[in-house]
């Protein structure tokens, strides 16, 4: 019998979608896919992306040598993002480790085994970065841009809609950018619109993360019009200073960044906007600071992510000078999450009273939890939902909300 793998993948759904293929093809090879703890061989896909993603691969990496040093495990075997960036020096680190694995050329399309729920699922339509953000590493560990050709994705579409998932998320370092590197008129866009005549038995289709430099008009009618498009969209505007958005290199100005953001708004009633943003990048001046605060109180995202800025080597950014302390990093990052709080409550106290459509994810002790279409999975909110029938994750109910957290919604399914 061939060795037992088990799998923990680590960082964004990118590397999820990595590993799936993995399991899939080692599957095919004949080996059983098993939980990590009843595995012969360990695999780990690692994120290299900032410094606390290094520290929580580097510290799963060890949990995993103790298992082998108490015999629970033969190998372990890591790759992904860490070992693209630090091979050399983890070797001689981690001389338990097996073997050290950069990136892994996969065959688009290929056989994956599934680690997600059922019921949904990520669908990578590109590979690398096509932009060049001065604080980003992604573009050394992933290298040049490089879109999935449109057969093969389209393939892959029909594939989920025979297996009838509920959610199909399209997934990229930017997906933007897709078909810029394509011969012919092949964008994101029409890409799209295949997508949805592909996905015959898929209620959701949710775009994640798109360069506010490259939403067209055309991607908005997109997302306006065909209706398994989910209103959310995934738009990192990373800050809002003229200078900073320079500095990091975004290619798009503060006049641009709010220019789409109300195309956006006005166009597409009731849409879902998610952002995220970078405190304490060098040089960030307290009055820099403050105009970012401003700016997302009167933008008012329904969803945002904040970050303090991580100096990683082999950036632009690396060398600038002006370095913010921790100290203040840190007093920014909880004033932009105690402000988007307040704006969350307020944007959520909105939904009381009235009925949402929701996608069910998973029971919890007798309740269900539940999104609706403004909240990707693991990074958006939650709905608390009660019912006096049995419902299974994947299920679509009208739920009427009767209650509003900070972020998250209570509701009970209408009889």
């Amino acid at each position: 019998m061939k060795a037992k793998v088990g799998i923990l993948s680590l960082g964004c759904p990118r590397n999820l979608v990595d590993s799936e293929e993995l399991l899939g093809r080692l599957d095919l090879k004949g080996h059983p896919v098993v939980d990590i703890d009843k595995a012969d061989v360990a695999l780990i896909n690692t994120c290299a992306f900032i410094e606390e993603a290094k520290k929580e691969s580097i510290a799963a990496i060890l949990d995993l040598v103790e298992l082998k040093k108490e015999g629970r495990l033969k190998k372990i075997i890591v790759y992904g993002c860490l070992p693209q960036r630090y091979k050399e020096e983890l070797k001689k680190e981690l001389p338990e480790v097996d073997a050290f694995i950069g990136k892994i050329s996969l065959t688009p399309a290929c056989k994956r085994f599934p680690i997600t729920p059922k019921h949904f699922a990520y669908l990578k339509i590109c590979e690398g970065c096509v932009n060049a953000c001065s604080f980003c590493v992604i573009p050394k560990i992933k290298g040049k841009f490089v879109s999935r050709a449109p057969s093969s994705i389209i393939a892959e579409v029909k594939k989920f809609s025979r297996d009838k998932i509920s959610e199909l998320n399209i997934i990229g370092q930017d997906i933007s950018g897709y078909g810029l590197d394509l011969k012919g008129r092949e964008n994101l866009a029409s890409l799209i619109r295949k997508v949805t005549r592909a996905a015959k038995n898929i209620n959701w289709i949710r775009l994640l993360y798109l360069n506010p430099a490259r939403v067209t008009d055309e991607l908005l009618n997109v997302i306006k019009n065909e209706p398994k498009v989910c209103k959310y969209i995934d738009l990192p505007v990373q800050h809002i200073n003229e200078r900073i958005l320079k500095k990091m290199n975004r290619g798009i100005t503060r006049a641009g960044i709010i220019k789409i953001i109300e195309k956006i708004r006005k166009n597409i009633p009731g849409v879902a906007l998610r952002t995220s943003v970078i405190v304490g990048f060098p040089g960030e001046t307290e009055k820099e600071f403050e105009e970012l605060l401003n700016f997302i109180q009167e933008m008012k995202f329904e969803r945002l992510g904040a970050f303090s800025y991580s100096r990683e080597t082999g950036t632009r950014a690396y060398n600038f000078k002006d370095q913010v302390p921790e100290k203040i990093k840190s007093r920014r990052l909880d004033r932009i999450m105690s402000t988007q709080q307040e704006i969350s409550t307020a944007i959520n106290n909105k939904f009381l009273g009235k009925t949402l459509e929701i996608l069910i994810d998973e029971e919890d002790n007798g309740s269900y939890l539940g999104r609706t279409q403004y909240d990707a999975p693991e990074v958006d909110g939650l709905v608390y939902v009660k019912s006096k029938k049995v419902i299974y994750p994947g299920d679509f109910v009208k739920v009427k909300i009767n209650d509003t957290l900070e972020y998250d919604l209570v509701g009970e399914v209408k009889e």
